[in-house]
């Protein structure tokens, strides 16, 4: 952090103050995470161990998955422990670092939507071209992107933090550490790098979400062509992954792309993208896919013979 810094420590406020509230969250809480992990763990275990899921689109699926537990792991845990503590603390190292792996996996999962409809693409509006477009060695290609452009993102983030100097307050109002609620902390005027950070990430988000909303315009279009039963079935999957990315973009959009407030409705706003979401996920995949849903079975039932035997 830079020189002038004395703040090491910093205070969070937290979601909510009152005890009783508290406790009930923790409870709510470490269900809804605990059902993020198994979840989605379950879908990428599905996804590798299954000979049925191989195609391109379960593969981008596994990713999704995997980006879903590790986002969520970087704020969940330490928000739900904070729940039962009377003063809720975090060094300012621990902050900086929770704020990059949070941009970080959150800007990973944005690209990871991104290609996941550019799949969709191409195997509804390029059917013929579709196994010679999106290659193993294409697919993995997409993936790296996807994480390198988060860690580009996540830095660049990260250096427009750490040339600020803290030398009071220390008290962070919000239940984890963001670049907002961070930045109101410093003792020089921020105005600068919240253009940078709203242009970073806000139009990150923007322009991802344009991409994503073409795409399945051009998709529903080129439907017209298929057959009913073809259109029940591109239906059916696009409408899960559109479901996931209004979910997720919403209210990041909402966040970032204007100023910064300290209002309740934000934290609760947060907490639905950072808690909620990534457990709404695969239940939204299994629900809408019977490929999936036959193969978790599947998986069971050989789970279940090897315990019997």
């Amino acid at each position: 952090m830079a020189n002038t810094s004395n703040v090491t420590q910093l205070i969070i406020i937290g979601l909510f103050q009152d005890p009783e509230v508290q406790r009930v969250c923790f409870v709510v809480f470490i269900l809804v995470y605990l059902a993020t992990v198994v979840g989605n763990g379950l879908i990428v275990l599905t996804v590798n161990v299954s000979k049925s899921l191989h195609s391109p689109m379960y593969f981008f699926l596994s990713y999704l998955s995997l980006v879903e537990i590790t986002y969520s792991s970087t704020v969940v845990p330490k928000f739900i422990t904070d729940l039962l503590a009377k003063i809720k603390t975090i060094s300012l190292e621990g902050c900086v670092a929770q704020i990059f792996f949070f941009h970080f996996f959150g800007v990973t999962e944005i690209f990871l939507l991104t290609v996941m409809a550019y799949d969709r693409y191409v195997a509804i509006c390029k059917p013929l071209h579709y196994t010679t477009i999106m290659s193993r060695s294409v697919c993995r290609l997409l993936v790296a992107g996807s994480w390198l452009g988060g860690i580009i993102h996540s830095m660049v983030q990260i250096l427009v933090a750490v040339q600020l100097p803290f030398c009071g307050p220390n008290v962070i109002d919000h239940y984890f550490c963001d670049l907002h609620p961070l930045f109101k902390l410093a003792c020089t005027d921020t105005s600068v790098e919240g253009v940078i950070v709203l242009a970073n990430s806000g139009l990150i988000s923007v322009f991802s979400f344009f991409i994503l909303v073409s795409s399945y315009i051009v998709i529903l279009f080129n439907l017209r062509n298929h057959s009913a039963e073809g259109r029940r079935k591109a239906l059916s999957t696009c409408a899960s992954h559109i479901t996931v990315v209004l979910l997720f973009f919403g209210p990041a959009i909402f966040l970032y792309m204007r100023p910064s407030s300290t209002f309740t409705e934000d934290k609760l706003v947060a907490v639905f993208y950072t808690v909620v979401t990534p457990m709404l996920n695969p239940i939204i995949y299994t629900l809408r896919n019977a490929e999936v849903k036959s193969a978790i079975r599947k998986l069971w039932r050989k789970k279940v013979n090897s315990v019997v035997e």
